[in-house]
């Protein structure tokens, strides 16, 4: 049963689902529709989403078109960074924590405006309507939910289309069609459905947008140096960048050397299986690079711990629990592993390769006097002979016990 809604806050992007959205929302609910459009990276322009929504019959002050790149770098995909933070081995978890800062600045929005819902485009298979409906209701559990996909039975690109010209719904189109589900941000470009759908199927190379193949990147690789305060770089070749620059820098080196292709089934969170492909050409230099600087800054325990608890912090993210007491506990405590983690790191980029050649801090714990494998008067290695009995002490007690 259909809520009465007033008006609803839609994430709009102007292309063929968000369109027939904002029109089935107006005919369904018979409410009023504020558009949001955000600007994370995605390569695209977002004006033209203006346009779009005012020949839908929306009111010029009830468009929103935002600039969010650096603060989706700065209060996202760093402190995600931070964690070294990966899914299943894999996965940079690039989609997922873009949907975060989209259901925040929506709400924010609802609030602006005085809106009582909101809505989404994702469907009812993917993780991404747990995503953004976790994050609505984390911030605001009053405003109703409004999932399309969900409700409708316009379930095929075919009954979209009929319904866009039947509605007078201008789509344009931008030559062939790519046959992928594709999503796009700052930190990655993510590849969905097609031939992919069967796991075995190697991708076609002209799927590729974000990089050059491995084969085909120069013969000459490139060395860069990536600065890091608190965890986080703020630096590329001695010259100081915004987060949102930084990224987009990384990226530019990646793509030239073919860096950042993975080829994945995932476990989704509503549960299958699914294949997908993902380019993040500069998330995978930075985190090599911020290992790197770790692996000479932090204490070994210390690394250890953090290193056990990002699985968990990687899921929270994946499942769309951004916005968690947990996962903010966990971001807390791996913050506080931070404050040395500085310095700069080297690195050899070459046909797709991110290899570190040198890692330098001042607040370094690696001392040459102590692991140096000439002669050295700081450590008395006679004591090492005590250190392993006293370690395999209960070992020696079990082995005397078992013999009797």
């Amino acid at each position: 049963m259909k809520k009465n809604v007033k008006k609803v806050v839609l994430a709009y992007s102007g292309g063929l689902d968000t369109s027939v959205i904002l029109k089935w929302l107006q005919d369904e609910y018979n409410c009023e529709v504020v558009t949001f459009t955000a600007d994370i990276g995605q390569g695209e322009e977002v004006e033209p989403a203006r346009q779009k929504a005012l020949d839908l019959g929306i009111k010029p002050e009830n468009i929103f078109i935002d600039d969010l790149r650096e603060e989706f770098v700065r209060d996202y995909v760093f402190p995600m960074f931070r964690a070294n933070a990966i899914y299943e081995g894999e996965y940079l978890l690039g989609t997922s924590i873009a949907r975060p800062l989209i259901a925040k600045r929506q709400v924010e929005i609802a609030k602006l405006t005085g809106a009582d819902a909101v809505a989404h485009g994702a469907t009812g298979k993917g993780n991404d309507q747990v995503r953004f409906e976790v994050g609505y209701l984390s911030l605001n559990p009053d405003l109703t939910v409004i999932a399309p996909w969900r409700e409708w039975d316009l379930n095929s690109r075919e009954k979209l289309l009929k319904f866009a010209e039947e509605h007078g719904i201008k789509i344009e189109k931008k030559g062939k069609k790519s046959p992928y589900s594709m999503d796009a941000n700052l930190l990655h470009i993510s590849y969905e459905g097609g031939i992919l759908e069967d796991p075995a199927a190697e991708p076609e190379e002209d799927m590729w947008l974000w990089s050059v193949s491995p084969e085909e990147a120069p013969n000459t690789p490139e060395y860069i140096e990536i600065t890091y305060k608190n965890g986080d770089p703020v630096a590329i070749n001695g010259e100081a960048m915004s987060p949102a620059k930084l990224l987009e820098t990384l990226n530019e080196y990646g793509k030239k050397h073919g860096i950042g292709r993975i080829d994945i089934v995932e476990n989704r969170f509503v549960g299958m299986k699914s294949r997908g492909c993902y380019e993040t050409p500069g998330g995978t230099i930075m985190l090599k690079a911020h290992r790197a600087i770790e692996s000479i800054t932090l204490d070994r325990e210390e690394a250890h711990l953090k290193d056990e608890m990002m699985p968990r912090y990687a899921k929270l993210v994946y499942n769309g629990f951004w916005f968690s007491p947990e996962r903010e506990m966990l971001q807390a405590a791996i913050d506080k592993t931070q404050k040395n983690v500085e310095g700069k790191v080297r690195l050899k980029l070459y046909k797709g390769n991110v290899i570190v050649v040198g890692r330098e801090s001042e607040k370094s714990l690696f001392n040459p006097e102590y692991c140096t494998f000439e002669e050295d008067e700081v450590y008395d290695q006679t004591d090492a002979a005590g250190f392993i009995k006293l370690n395999a002490l209960r070992f020696i007690i079990e082995g005397k016990a078992r013999r009797k």
